[in-house]
This record gives structure tokens, sequence and C-alpha cells, in this order.
């Protein structure tokens, strides 16, 4: 077996040395895809924590409802109505009356996603229509376990004044009728946003 001269040896030593500090520097920066921003460029200022305590309409009955079903369920499904969705564009209010101030519109749906308990998916915007909120949305994306007393589902993002938002909603029914399905639901928004 052939030795390497020790300069040989060395000179490999270095190029390998060389060839990973290139790697470690380069893998820092940034792809042509993608790159990274100051969050000052994008007017993003100190976060801040925000809480919001609103109303939940979910009116299925009457000349208007704001809950339309889209999809039944099938009918072998279980008592829980597995496979069942609605729309929703539910009135927001800022008390638990309908005549109460509306805020925004809870828009997008709920899908009951458990074959054991009342478990709904539920999929919506909170979309403001009120003083320097409006045109903004939070996001809510989570499971509703709509018999226990509180829910907790998470805030995955948001838009206009709510960009870049995270937190969470907890959830608690107000009103049920149980003839109607008619709802009335206090949300309480727990949200982080710039």
């Amino acid at each position: 077996m052939a030795r390497v001269p020790i300069f040989a040896s060395k000179f490999i030593l270095l190029l390998l040395l060389s060839s990973f500090a290139t790697v470690l520097v380069s893998g820092d920066q940034d792809h042509e895809f993608v790159r990274r921003l100051d969050r000052k460029l994008l007017g993003l200022k100190k976060e801040k924590l925000s809480h919001f305590k609103l109303y939940w309409h979910d009116i299925l009955t009457g000349p208007n409802p704001s809950a339309i079903q889209v999809v039944p369920p099938p009918s072998n499904t279980s008592r829980t109505a597995f496979g069942l969705v609605r729309m929703i564009d539910n009135p927001l209010t800022l008390g638990p009356e309908m005549s109460s101030k509306m805020v925004g519109r809870a828009q997008g749906f709920y899908a009951q996603a458990s074959q054991q308990d009342i478990g709904l998916l539920m999929a919506m915007n909170f979309a403001f229509i009120e003083g320097k909120y409006n045109g903004s949305t939070i996001t809510v994306l989570g499971k509703n376990s709509v018999l226990s007393t509180v829910r907790e589902m998470p805030v995955i993002g948001g838009s206009g004044l709510f960009r870049f938002a995270r937190g969470y909603v907890q959830a608690r029914t107000q009103k049920f009728d149980i003839t109607t399905g008619d709802a009335t639901v206090e949300y309480n928004v727990y949200v982080f946003h710039y």
C-alpha cells in the first residue's frame, strides 16, 4: 500500500476543511425561491396579545338560515350523524342576543368528524366588519366537542391586522334550542398579532 506524503495529507485535510466551511457558509445563504426578511420591512412592529369576546349565532331555521347542510350524513351512519357538513355565515355579535351589535361574521364550515361522540371539525374565519378591524380575519381550525362545557380550538392565522396571528379560542354554549338546532355560543379569542 502506497503511503501518502505528509504534505499531501495536510493538503487533503485543508481541502476538506475548506469545503466544510464553504458548505456551512453557503448553507446559511438564501435560496433563489426564498429570502430572509426584516419584519420591519413588512410594517410588523411589536407583537401584542388581544382578547376578543364575541357571540356566534348558528341559525338553522327561519327564512334566512346562517348555517346550511351541504352534505347529509350517510343513511348507514352512527347516531352522531358522522359525515354531515354545514356551511356557515354566522353573525358575530357583542352580546348574546341577536339584536346586539354585529361586529363580524364567522364564515366557513363545520363537519361531524366523530363516530363516537358529537365532535365537529370547525374551519372558519372570523371576518370583522367593525372599526379598525374591518376587513381583517382570524382563522380558527380544530375539534369542537360540543357537549363539553368549554371547548378549545387553535387560531392558526389571519389576514389584515391579524397577519401572522396565532393563539386559541374557548367556546361555551350559551343557548341551544333542541327543537330547531339553533345555538348561541360565546367565543373568547386570545390571539398574538402585530
